[in-house]
């Protein structure tokens, strides 16, 4: 009986024991899924948590930028408001010396709308003196700008149109320039320059120019540009410059720059032609006085002597340097050697609307 109890008792100890094992294994087996899944969530958690972190930073970066961007518009911003305001001052400054003005020009003893009707009556006279000078303008237009008188005090009729608001004209100063003849030009290159200054072809040319001055509209603008290799304008300091033909002093001082030339060199008419894009606006009428083709471009020949027909390639390389549309008048002087000059110069002239004449020596 007591072995039997004994034996009872063991067999409860033993399913009591494998009890307790299931039991805490059961447990340690819930306390690992438990401890799996609260990892898996926290590494979900990080993932998502490090995300948004990412988004924050991005729009901190965006925000910098804008920041930027923002202060750069103010300082724009701060900029114009200081350029305005330098503006209000100066147009109020202007404000005060205009009031300050019509102050002076007003009497006191004016009421304001008399003031008004005063100043009202001032400007009609004003306008009125304008129309009137403008119609003399207009009634002077064509007129000689002064008197030029030939030998034998000669009526001139050269069909010339010496019109335009802008007249160039281009005189040829080479050595060419001194005698119609090669043996002539030789001679008197190697004398004084007083004899130079004098020979009988270059006086002709000075006297073409005065006669042509002396023709140009009241109301024009002209400039004479030099030329031999390089072009400049007859009078100094005019460069660029347009003069008027009604400044009587101005005409005078050109005639006497003109005197004081010694013709030299070769001759370069797209130097020439060149130089009267230095004008502005363009001339709508240019008057040529030379004696034949160039003997070089824009830069010196290679040899000591030209062709006629090397010549000849120049002048069309030259031509192509023309404002377009505009006559071209050609006063020529021919020389002995250059046969191939006046019907060149003559086919400028007709495809330009200019004209050409080559003078006698008693002209003008």
């Amino acid at each position: 009986m007591a072995r039997r109890n004994k034996r009872s008792f063991s067999t409860f100890n033993l399913s009591f024991l494998d009890i307790m094992s299931c039991g805490f294994g059961a447990v340690v087996l819930v306390f690992l899924i438990i401890d799996h899944s609260i990892e898996v969530e926290s590494r979900e958690l990080n993932v998502d948590l490090l995300s948004e972190v990412n988004l924050l930073e991005e729009d901190i970066r965006e925000g910098q930028k804008n920041l930027v961007v923002l202060r750069n518009a103010l300082d724009t911003v701060d900029l114009e408001i200081v350029e305005a305001e330098g503006r209000a001052t100066r147009v109020s400054d202007e404000i005060d010396e205009v009031e300050a003005l019509i102050a002076a020009l007003i009497p006191e003893d004016l009421s304001e709308e008399e003031a008004v009707e005063k100043l009202k009556a001032e400007v009609q006279s004003l306008e009125d003196e304008v129309k009137r000078l403008r119609e003399a303008a207009e009634e002077e237009s064509g007129k000689s700008a002064r008197s030029y008188v030939g030998d034998g005090n000669r009526q001139y009729l050269t069909g010339m149109n010496l019109g335009g608001r802008h007249i160039a004209i281009l005189l040829d100063v080479s050595s060419s320039m001194l005698a119609d003849k090669l043996v002539n030009i030789i001679r008197l290159r190697n004398m004084d320059v007083e004899l130079q200054r004098a020979a009988d072809k270059w006086n002709r040319a000075l006297n073409t120019v005065n006669w042509l001055t002396a023709q140009l509209p009241v109301g024009s603008d002209y400039q004479v540009i030099t030329f031999n290799t390089q072009a400049r304008t007859a009078l100094p300091d005019t460069e660029g410059q347009w003069l008027e033909v009604a400044d009587q002093a101005q005409l005078e001082d050109l005639t006497d720059a003109l005197r004081e030339i010694v013709p030299s060199g070769g001759t370069s008419l797209e130097n020439a032609f060149d130089h009267l894009q230095t004008l502005s606006p363009v001339p709508d009428n240019i008057f040529l006085i030379t004696d034949g083709l160039p003997t070089q471009g824009t830069s010196p020949p290679r040899g000591t002597t030209i062709s006629g027909n090397q010549r000849q390639r120049l002048y069309r390389q030259a031509v192509r340097k023309l404002p377009a549309n505009v006559p071209v008048n050609i006063i020529l002087a021919p020389m002995e050697g250059d046969p191939l000059a006046a019907s060149e110069f003559w086919q400028l002239a007709q495809s330009t609307r200019g004209s050409f004449m080559s003078p006698s020596r008693d002209w003008p």
